[in-house]
């Protein structure tokens, strides 16, 4: 397939990056406004780059990316340093999000076998198997337990980034056939009960208890993390064309970027709420969308239209980088909503996902440049 037709000077998404990775790993909660507090006394770093989170997993896989097109010493660096220092310290709970971190290190380990790695990646990807590990909703779905939260009977949207991905990529690199199988089925599952078929669009959340979609909100960071993960585990799996399992996937995500194209901004950005002009315009979510339009176009999933939409969401994201590094217009983190209003509500504050996810769009982006 032929570049993409723009104007951006490339120099202008390389230095771009080298601010948003400066930031990502010089971040520091100065207030300790973004800390949270456990019941049991512990106390979670969200913003500074020297935590376990899916912030740190979104960031690692960024990086990583830009690592394989680039060669980027400095890139590598950065991620087995990130690494080592935290084994150092001692992993975390597992969860869904703090399961991040390893699709990067199933990576390293492909790039640079390091024999410590492996009792990692074999450790937590069977605690997302086990029958006494993670524990599942009805017909299986990975329950979305996150460190403050276990949430019974509920799936979220970024399941399937947060841990599905990292799932398949380990049980190809193990040999373990049935981690790619049961990640199949985390997104048949997922496609099941979060899939809107009005819009094409996914809701934030589904409730086994109450049977419901909660607010039934058409989040716009939500919905970043399955145009992200569609396009990654056709990649990761190697799908042929004609596997029906691929052209489902597919259809699915035509289905969303269709409406997505649709209710873009002129700025090149999409509202927190994707369907209401009314919330405000939303700039992680932005660089989710440019990452996996860019890459679903590029590999061929998606029609060759959308790279226009592709371009206009990465200029949104270079217009809201600052010289800090830091990207805008990006909202706080988001727990399930009960009501519309309450996502309208979320307030903007540059946080560090902001950063990894813009890292992941101008990435890709650079691809357009070969």
């Amino acid at each position: 397939m032929a570049a993409l037709t723009h104007d951006i000077p490339r120099s202008a998404i390389t230095s771009g990056i080298d601010l948003l990775m400066d930031n990502l790993v010089n971040i520091k909660d100065e207030t300790g406004e973004f800390l949270l507090h456990l019941e049991d006394g512990r106390v979670i770093d969200t913003k500074g780059w020297a935590g376990w989170e899916w912030t740190h997993g979104v960031g690692l896989f960024g990086m990583w990316r830009y690592y394989e097109q680039t060669g980027d010493d400095e890139a590598l660096h950065i991620i087995k340093q990130w690494f080592e220092d935290r084994f150092a310290e001692g992993t975390p709970t597992k969860n869904i999000n703090t399961m991040a971190p390893f699709i990067t290190l199933a990576y390293l380990y492909e790039h640079e076998p390091d024999p410590r790695y492996l009792p990692y990646l074999d450790t937590w990807a069977e605690w997302l198997m086990a029958p006494d590990g993670l524990p599942k909703t009805e017909e299986g779905g990975f329950q979305h337990i996150v460190y403050n939260d276990e949430n019974p009977g509920e799936m979220w949207d970024d399941t399937l980034m947060m841990s599905v991905l990292p799932l398949a990529k380990i049980g190809l690199l193990l040999n373990r056939p049935q981690y790619v199988e049961e990640a199949k089925r985390q997104f048949l599952v997922h496609i099941k009960y979060l899939f809107d078929r009005k819009t094409g669009l996914w809701f934030h959340g589904w409730d086994f208890n109450g049977r419901h979609n909660f607010a039934e909100a058409l989040w716009a960071r939500g919905n970043c993390w399955v145009t992200i993960a569609i396009p990654e585990i056709i990649e990761i799996l190697d799908l042929p064309e004609g596997d029906a399992f691929r052209t489902f996937l597919i259809d699915t995500l035509a289905a969303q970027v269709k409406t997505l194209a649709e209710t873009q901004d002129a700025s090149g950005l999409w509202h927190t709420l994707v369907m209401d002009p009314s919330s405000y315009l939303e700039a992680s979510a932005t660089a989710g969308f440019a990452y996996g339009i860019l890459k679903g176009v590029r590999k061929g999933y998606l029609p060759r239209e959308y790279e226009a939409v592709g371009i206009r969401a990465v200029r949104g994201v270079l217009a809201n980088i600052d010289a800090a590094g830091e990207l805008q217009q990006v909202s706080f983190g988001t727990a399930m909503g009960d009501t519309l209003q309450f996502y309208k509500d979320i307030r903007l504050t540059s946080m560090p996902y902001g950063q990894s996810l813009a890292i992941c769009a101008l990435g890709e982006f650079l691809r357009t440049y070969i």
